[in-house]
């Protein structure tokens, strides 16, 4: 057997392990959360009172217009500065929910805004408050429109994860990392890393074109809400 496959059988266990037991969870947390966060974000931006509409707006502001990279240094190195200290797991799981807050509030903006007027009337004329139409009718047919762009921001998720391994999160790419501090065989390990990434984001984009089938075949294509 050649040396590099055997490198490569050998590490397998140790870098899937590290995904199953960091890069997943770390990756189904902060997107729950950040989806919860732009859900908040966006109904502030689009309906609240001007003072929480401008906080808001800064909070979009600033994350989508800083590094990832930075983030997770500011929270994890930045913030033991002024008495803060976190472990390195939460302090990624804060800066990736953070950052997902950010960029899914604007698709549930978007996507909430595209719903016609003519919806929230409806709502309304039935005797509907303001949370019974939000919830019965704007969101279900806002949540059709915003699967793609959500999906593809889940996938990025995934990749986006290995920049944990720079505030020592012990996930895939680190683990990655450590065998190669050991065999010294960086190009085997790193696109062995890349391939496993590679299948994870295979997977998600499959299930990705079902799930937007599924909502088209039942009328939840943009085009149908217009």
């Amino acid at each position: 057997m050649p040396h590099w496959l055997q490198l490569m059988m050998d590490s397998l266990p140790t870098l899937l392990w590290a995904g199953i037991r960091f890069t997943v969870p770390l990756t189904l947390l902060s997107f729950a959360l950040g989806l919860a966060l732009g859900l908040l974000t966006a109904v502030t931006r689009l309906f609240a009172a001007k003072p929480l509409m401008m906080i808001a707006r800064f909070y979009v502001w600033v994350i989508r217009g800083t590094p990832l990279l930075v983030q997770l240094f500011v929270i994890f190195y930045g913030l033991p500065s002024v008495g803060i200290l976190l472990d390195a797991f939460p302090a990624a799981l804060i800066g990736f929910t953070l950052n997902i807050g950010a960029y899914s509030s604007e698709i549930i903006r978007a996507v909430i805004a595209s719903i016609p007027k003519g919806q929230w009337e409806a709502a309304y004329s039935i005797g509907m408050t303001w949370r019974q139409a939000m919830g019965r009718t704007i969101l279900p047919q806002a949540a059709r429109v915003a699967v793609p762009p959500l999906s593809n921001t889940f996938i990025s998720l995934v990749k986006d994860t290995s920049l944990a391994a720079a505030i020592t999160v012990p996930e895939l790419f680190q683990s990655a990392q450590r065998i190669v501090a050991t065999t010294y065989e960086p190009l085997i390990l790193y696109i062995e890393a890349a391939l496993i990434y590679l299948a994870l984001s295979s997977v998600l984009s499959n299930l990705q074109g079902r799930l937007e089938r599924r909502f088209s075949r039942y009328g939840g294509t943009l085009e149908a809400l217009q």
